[in-house]
């Protein structure tokens, strides 16, 4: 680049964060003209390029960049001393160019109304209907679990190989579309991440990748989470950046499965969550409703945290923070706490709906 066009890319990043200050400020703006207008023709044009491709190209792209900024940086860092002012605005102007892809591609849906709006929800509940929601949820899971034929004490093994449950999750969108038609998903890109070992090292079931509209998800991940992970990476696809959003999109397109073994794994996930809640507001409550959740399924809890428990790190606790962060800095107020909204989400969609 022409030194006079790297310094007007590095004056336009500040320009651009403060234009998406002011553009916070009209979420009702940004959902009909991107989120809803521009945004699902870019998605599915990446996912008809790549989704057909049998590897994580997003995987080779992030591996490629990397290297290229670590041999940029390898071949220019006596400039951090020799010329330090070009030195910091090549790699402004570097951030400037990532800064705008990153937004037209995927960002501005972080400033979307909140989706309880978009819904029709509350975004608040009491402790006497959370407690309520709980009790149904927990009904309908020993229910489920009884009728894939297990026995109450037995922790159930989805019977599908990863590859199987990523053709199997796209039915829930299907039906879930019926009832949400902004909630279609189609052509499908969901892939194995090639990044895996990374992923869960960090902390992270997967992720999207907005360079190529890919789904990620953490193949070492082996327990009943993994349907509701898939999901949760299309919910991203579709256009909901924030996580408690495509949490409990993805609970509803799990439980929306035609898959009795997916809507299993979609209530006793949605069921975990509102009973951490239940302990958070009243621990007599959680610990009087907490025996009777069928034991498999308390099994399959311990599974899934003794599994992240064994790769527990301290690097994973700087990635949580700078995840933290991250969301802090695109319209998620809370960060990662922010994730137990999805429960606000839960009881209000399921208050006056059958389970």
């Amino acid at each position: 680049m022409q030194r006079r066009t790297r310094l007007i890319l590095a004056i336009l990043l500040p320009l651009q964060y403060l234009a998406l200050l002011i553009l916070r400020q009209f979420p009702n703006f940004v959902e009909t003209y991107y989120s809803q207008g521009l945004y699902p023709y870019i998605s599915s044009l990446q996912r008809y390029i790549f989704g057909w491709v049998p590897f994580s190209v997003g995987d080779i792209f992030y591996l490629l960049l990397i290297l290229m900024a670590l041999r940029w940086l390898y071949k220019n860092f006596k400039r951090l001393w020799e010329e330090p002012a070009r030195f910091f605005i090549d790699i402004a102007a570097t951030l400037s160019i990532i800064y705008f892809t990153f937004n037209m591609l995927w960002g501005f849906n972080y400033l979307r109304p909140p989706l309880h709006q978009t819904l029709g929800l509350q975004n608040d509940y009491t402790t006497e209907q959370l407690l309520l929601t709980t009790k149904r949820l927990i009904k309908k899971s020993n229910e489920l679990h009884r009728s894939l034929g297990y026995k109450d004490s037995v922790k159930i093994e989805l019977p599908y190989s990863q590859k199987e449950i990523f053709e199997k999750s796209v039915n829930g969108y299907q039906n879930l579309e019926k009832e949400f038609p902004s909630l279609h998903y189609a052509p499908k890109s969901i892939k194995k991440s090639g990044w895996s070992l990374g992923l869960t090292y960090m902390g992270y079931s997967g992720y999207y990748n907005p360079l190529t509209g890919e789904a990620q998800v953490n193949n070492l991940i082996q327990n009943y989470k993994f349907p509701v992970v898939s999901c949760h990476e299309e919910a991203h696809q579709i256009g909901y950046a924030a996580e408690n959003e495509a949490n409990f999109i993805a609970t509803l397109a799990s439980i929306h499965n035609e898959d009795a073994y997916i809507q299993y794994a979609g209530y006793i996930f949605v069921l975990r969550y509102c009973i951490n809640e239940l302990a958070r507001r009243d621990m007599a409550l959680y610990e009087e409703i907490l025996p009777t959740v069928n034991f498999g399924i308390l099994e399959s809890y311990r599974e899934m945290r003794e599994f992240w428990q064994s790769y527990q790190n301290p690097f994973e606790d700087f990635s949580k923070a700078f995840w933290d962060q991250f969301l802090k800095a695109n319209n998620q107020s809370q960060g990662i706490k922010s994730y137990s909204y999805m429960v606000a989400l839960v009881v209000n969609y399921f208050e006056d709906k059958p389970l």
